[in-house]
């Protein structure tokens, strides 16, 4: 069964495909045999990482290249490439199509054979030099056969073959070849790995391994990461031939791809980050969704907010708050809480590209909601040595006003358009819920156990047995066989998150290996001029586009490395500086030309992508200023006294207030044009957080309440006309 480039993991499962034709008994005994193959293996890879983080540590090393290769295997097994050729029927039956899957059999399988030999050879004899043909012949088969079974999967896919095809389980097995190998050299690799030691099998195992991470990443998150980390990889060839801050001294084929499959670069600090902290979370949300107890957050948003005016899109702001948290795509998201959200929203009124686009906004904001933040929080831990409560506290406000102004966005629309909510009738009793409120245990327990000192993993790992637990107090107990679904769901959900982070692990190793970060850094100061201000500005738009059709995770990796050396050298503090990145990494995801949120919700409401993704952009318009408030106004990241980070949290959120109505056009009552320009530039004035631009916004929006209250006709209001 053949699915598109960019499926989403929570949408495409071929081992639980459909039959598309009558089958044997074999047929049907094999493809059985298949799907408890995969299952086994999905559960497997979530039980080997949770049991190494509590139990039994492995090597940094072979921890990080099983959780890699584990991931490329099942990845390969589960969703399948998407062909070039519109019809079947001629791939199948063309005769390249059979020689170039037995080239592929034979190079995957000889080079498998080789790795099987040498640790054979080590378990049998203890002897740590294997057979000389076995490193000395295995490394071109095997990469000529990685490349032949890619190129099957692009022409020659065919819809009408089994679920799992063979150049998939040959992809997949080239997988724990490349594994094999490197975990087997592994204490030489470190020494020689990206030097002119490097031997030539470490350079074709290590090319084997870029193109399986990319050819899965393409499978999974679409071409857009996979095309940037291309230009990457060429950027470490041609540098002697390019100019100015971009030309370096060049490197060899050996060199780089050795040096990229190590830990300064695809076993670096994201895949660090995938193997334990994403995988941990992502399993608790599997084991909230198992438990139904995910089910319970989203009912009690309709519940709490269902019956106010344009209820459901306020229902998608807060489910998404609190889904979105846990959930490690803004997509994913999306697919998740806007199944329920979108369909209600277009019934109370909403137009089907606004509902897909109020989703879309409120659920990339997920990313930046404590405690979880969708693995950000993580990262920037890792990357900047900042304790990981740190950053979740200074993410509460940031957060918050993130929300708010999605929520006055939607409210204000509401009232525009005089839309009511769902009838009282149609919602969950509020409080039935509210007797359910120890579903929220595994949360609470999680947040206290972060703050009492427990390290990241064990609070989470607390919170995933609270979740199984709490749901025996519920008609949906989790026993044996729904943990186990839980785990099997587990590695599904986080198969995506790998490849990114891996494929983003190769652009950091490139930015690393060749210096560009440091010089690109010197050529933001010099543009700025020692202005922060206009530094900013530029961090911004670049965060913005690296982040275009990449998951947050991935998009702040990179725009990371490259932009926070060189605003952190204008004097910005680390913080402030990883978190202005992170928080337009994140709102790239809503933001035209290429809004991965934005088009997930558009595929839930049937309507056109573009126009989603721009309205996506105005909704969450107001949003954009937050980043340049906590840069401003330390207090808006918890920097300060309790008195200073009120006064800037009132303040910031009555100027989110204001923007978010000179955007939809009503404050008290309709807006002209000048009303709204008038309108908008009290809103900025508050962004910088003194007393005297407090003063000047308060009293724009004070006059204009005033004049909407006393001066505009009634039955303008009443109309609200534009």
């Amino acid at each position: 069964m053949t699915q598109t480039n960019t499926a989403s993991p929570e949408t495409v499962n071929l081992a639980e495909g459909v039959d598309i034709e009558p089958q044997s008994y074999n047929q049907r005994l094999f493809r059985g045999a298949m799907h408890w193959l995969v299952v086994a293996a999905c559960i497997a890879y979530t039980v080997f990482h949770i049991a190494v983080m509590n139990l039994y540590p492995l090597e940094t090393w072979t921890y990080r290249l099983i959780h890699v290769a584990g991931g490329l295997a099942i990845g390969f097994l589960l969703y399948s490439a998407h062909g070039v050729t519109k019809d079947a029927g001629p791939a199948r039956r063309n005769p390249l199509r059979l020689v170039v899957l037995l080239g592929a059999a034979a190079g995957i399988l000889y080079g498998t054979f080789c790795m099987l030999v040498a640790w054979g050879n080590w378990w049998t004899t203890g002897e740590a030099a294997p057979p000389a043909f076995a490193f000395q012949t295995f490394g071109i088969p095997l990469l000529v056969g990685t490349i032949l079974a890619v190129v099957h999967g692009w022409f020659f896919s065919d819809p009408a073959e089994d679920r799992i095809n063979l150049a998939d389980v040959l992809l997949a097995v080239a997988a724990g070849a490349v594994c094999l190998y490197i975990i087997y050299n592994a204490g030489a690799l470190r020494l020689r790995a990206g030097t002119g030691m490097a031997q030539p099998a470490d350079m074709w195992a290590s090319i084997a391994g870029v193109i399986l991470i990319l050819e899965l990443t393409r499978r999974l998150a679409g071409l857009a990461l996979v095309i940037i980390a291309g230009v990457f990889i060429l950027y470490s060839f041609v540098g002697p031939f390019l100019p100015g801050f971009l030309q370096h001294r060049g490197y060899s084929v050996s060199r780089f791809f050795t040096y990229v499959y190590t830990d300064q670069g695809i076993l670096g600090p994201t895949t660090a980050i995938s193997s334990t902290y994403i995988i941990l979370f992502v399993t608790f949300a599997a084991f909230l969704q198992a438990s139904k107890v995910g089910e319970y957050f989203v009912n009690f948003a309709f519940a709490a907010a269902g019956q106010a005016r344009g209820g459901p899109a306020k229902v998608a702001v807060f489910a998404s708050g609190l889904m979105g948290t846990i959930n490690g795509t803004s997509a994913g998201n999306v697919v998740s809480t806007g199944s329920l959200t979108i369909p209600l929203m277009r019934k109370v009124g909403y137009k089907p590209q606004t509902a897909a686009a109020v989703e879309a906004a409120a659920s990339s904001g997920g990313q930046i909601m404590p405690p979880i933040m969708g693995a950000g929080a993580f990262i920037m831990a890792e990357i900047t040595g900042i304790p990981y409560t740190e950053i979740v506290i200074a993410a509460i406000i940031p957060s918050i006003l993130y929300f708010a102004s999605v929520y006055f966005m939607v409210d204000l629309e509401a009232t525009k358009k005089g839309m009511k909510g769902l009838p009282r009738s149609e919602l969950p009793q509020f409080g039935k819920l509210l007797r359910q409120v120890y579903l929220f245990i595994p949360i609470v327990i999680l947040i206290y156990a972060l703050f009492a000192g427990y390290s990241v993993i064990r609070a989470g790992t607390l919170a995933m047995i609270a979740a199984a637990v709490v749901s025996w107090l519920t008609p949906n107990k989790m026993g044996p066989r729904a943990i186990l679904y839980a785990f099997e769901l587990a590695a599904k959900m986080s198969l995506q998150l790998v490849a990114v982070c891996a494929a983003a692990g190769i652009i950091v190793g490139v930015i690393a290996l060749t210096g560009v970060g440091t010089r690109f850094s010197a050529v933001l100061l010099a543009l700025a001029e020692q202005n922060q201000l206009i530094a900013l500005f530029f961090a911004m738009c670049v965060s913005i586009i690296l982040g275009m059709g990449m998951p947050t995770t991935a998009a702040y990796a990179v725009a990371a490395s490259v932009l926070a050396p060189g605003l952190i050298q204008l004097g910005i503090q680390p913080l402030v500086a990883h978190f202005f990145i992170f928080y337009y990494a994140v709102m790239s995801a809503i933001t035209p030309p290429v809004a991965l949120a934005a088009y997930a919700g558009a595929a839930l409401a049937r309507s056109d992508p573009m126009k989603t993704s721009v309205e996506a952009f105005k909704i969450g318009l107001a949003a954009f200023v937050v980043p340049f408030m906590f840069f401003y106004s330390a207090e808006m990241l918890m920097q300060g006294e309790w008195i200073d980070i009120l006064h800037v949290f009132v303040t910031a959120t009555i100027g989110i207030y204001l923007l978010s109505a000179a955007v939809i056009g009503w404050f008290f009552g309709p807006l002209n044009v000048v009303l709204r320009i008038l309108l908008m530039f009290g809103a900025l004035a508050m962004i910088k957080g003194g007393w005297t631009s407090d003063l000047i916004g308060f009293a724009v929006g004070g006059a204009l309440f005033l004049y909407q209250k006393r001066v505009v006709e009634p039955r303008t209001l009443a109309r609200g006309a534009d």
